[in-house]
């Protein structure tokens, strides 16, 4: 499995300064309005599911707070004690991306890449709109995986606006 770098709490809350300053993300049309604070953990809920696409997981983060805040556009999806998280699709690199209050933004995960001749299983699956969140634990039953999560090589999508346009991400990016 490849490793991504995550960067530290500061490295994180430096990209949404900056991004702010400059005055906006260009990651898609939510990104591009008003830059907003970084999201406090608290006020998330982050949601793991199975897909009805084998291998494919969807996910989601809401924000409870009263204001828009920011998550990273990359969420932070680690499978186990494995040594990385999933790599974005498309690739790039961390920035900042709001979440309207009361809104739910959305991603694809695929878990096992369609080539692959290896596997790992895991009993668990952690999720984290923000690298700096220490995110949510899943275990693989939860998760539609009684005998595990098979994984090789994850991909995520960058967060969206729907579920469709999450599933729609990852199949453009289906080796």
């Amino acid at each position: 499995m490849r490793i991504r770098y995550v960067p530290t709490v500061p490295a994180v809350f430096a990209a949404l300064a900056l991004a702010s300053s400059v005055g906006a993300s260009t990651a898609s049309p939510a990104a591009a309005t008003a830059p907003a604070p970084p999201c406090r953990e608290s006020g998330l809920t982050v949601a793991a599911a199975a897909s009805d696409q084998p291998e494919t997981l969807r996910i989601s983060v809401t924000n409870h707070g009263g204001q828009a805040c920011a998550v990273d556009r990359v969420p932070t999806v680690v499978f186990g004690d494995l040594d990385g998280p999933a790599l974005p699709v498309p690739a790039g690199g961390s920035a900042p991306y709001r979440v309207p209050a009361g809104s739910t933004v959305y991603a694809a995960v695929r878990t096992l890449d369609p080539s692959a001749s290896e596997l790992r299983v895991v009993d668990r699956l952690t999720v984290a709109g923000d690298p700096a969140h220490r995110g949510r634990t899943f275990d693989a039953a939860s998760l539609g995986a009684p005998d595990g999560i098979r994984v090789w090589e994850p991909v995520t999508t960058w967060w969206h606006g729907s579920r469709t346009a999450a599933d729609a991400a990852l199949e453009r990016h289906t080796d």
